[in-house]
């Protein structure tokens, strides 16, 4: 008999490298009908050791991957051991952790996500749930996205639900399926610019709302093959690492006007991404606070609702799905849609590690 109330950790790290996200969150289902309440939330930030290794790690050797799973997981498990100890949170059913990306190249069959070893449920000392992406790609999926079915689980009433983190996300309904996709990189390459001038992210998009749009640059970005390519489709750090930011540094302007470049051909990819330019669309992370990409979104966009949520769930959102993508795995139930990820079936992915 399966239960009705869950009590659960979500953990989620991004591309973006924000920090560690943590989101305890009680899920109850009544009538095949899902909700959940958001209580403590926390992004543990990296420190400067980690940043460098996080950004650097796709070019790691073997070796040096396997030490870095073995050290991230450790990381991983005494931050949520100590988030459980700092707000008293007791009788957790599990934590569901996405861990960190790495390398993503499901055209080859592979995809990593660290942080994801065995040893995480020992340091806990709780039920983990973690590894999703592995098998879809195993079944010939993209690995990625895999938030989409919480978003037609917790999230129905939205024609859209656009993530807007390292890289942009968007899901919706039609002809009955779930359909989802990456669209472009965001805080990937706006990020890359702030630090050139010293900053961690551009606050409220001040800096690219400065600068100037170089048509030749947006003409050369919106001509990139992935753009062409029909969905399922997915993106990893490698495509901004050897495509896009290449593209960009050999151009000889200013970090503003590349910075409103890229602004302004997010808002226009994220346009022409959708098979209708009208309805209600739900914009979730950090991207969300960049007040010139969401304006520039609008002006792409001007028939669509663009709603941002209460903060707990802007911020927390893929924490809360990978929360659920967790219990749908210990009820064994489906939380990969193959529709979304191009997988041979749906499936219910993930590990489980029990203590």
């Amino acid at each position: 008999m399966f239960k009705e109330s869950y009590n659960v950790l979500g953990i989620m790290s991004g591309t973006s490298l924000d920090g560690i996200d943590l989101a305890h969150i009680n899920f109850t289902i009544k009538n095949n009908r899902w909700s959940f309440t958001l209580y403590e939330t926390e992004t543990i930030a990296y420190n400067c050791n980690w940043l460098n290794k996080l950004k650097t790690a796709v070019d790691f050797s073997a070796n040096e991957l396997t030490k870095l799973n073995e050290d991230y997981t450790l990381l991983l498990g005494n931050t949520i051991k100590s988030f459980i100890k700092k707000n008293k949170i007791t009788n957790l059913d599990a934590v569901c952790s996405h861990g960190h990306t790495i390398l993503h190249q499901p055209q080859n069959g592979y995809t990593l996500q660290i942080g994801n070893l065995p040893e995480i449920a020992e340091i806990i000392g709780v039920t983990v749930v973690c590894d999703f992406r592995v098998q879809d790609v195993k079944l010939g999926g993209q690995g990625a996205p895999l938030v989409p079915i919480g978003d037609r689980i917790l999230f129905s009433e939205y024609d859209y639900c656009l993530n807007l983190g390292g890289f942009s996300n968007i899901s919706f309904e039609q002809n009955g399926k779930r359909i989802a996709f990456d669209i472009s990189p965001v805080n990937t390459v706006l990020n890359f610019y702030a630090n050139k001038l010293g900053l961690a992210y551009d606050d409220k998009g001040t800096i690219a709302r400065s600068g100037e749009s170089d048509l030749n640059l947006m003409e050369e970005l919106d001509a990139l093959a992935y753009y062409q390519k029909p969905f399922p489709k997915s993106l990893g750090f490698e495509f901004v690492k050897t495509v896009v930011l290449p593209l960009m540094e050999s151009y000889d302007i200013s970090i503003e006007d590349k910075m409103h470049t890229f602004v302004k051909h997010i808002a226009k990819q994220t346009a022409f991404a959708l098979p209708e330019r009208n309805g209600k669309m739900l914009i979730t992370g950090g991207g969300t606070y960049n007040d010139f990409l969401l304006e520039s979104m609008q002006n792409y966009l001007p028939e669509m609702s663009l709603v941002v949520p209460d903060a707990k769930t802007l911020e927390y959102k893929e924490a809360l799905i990978f929360a659920l993508l967790g219990i749908l795995k210990l009820r064994k139930e489906v939380n990969v849609l193959s529709s979304v990820t191009g997988a041979k079936k749906d499936h219910s992915s993930g590990k489980i590690y029990q203590i």
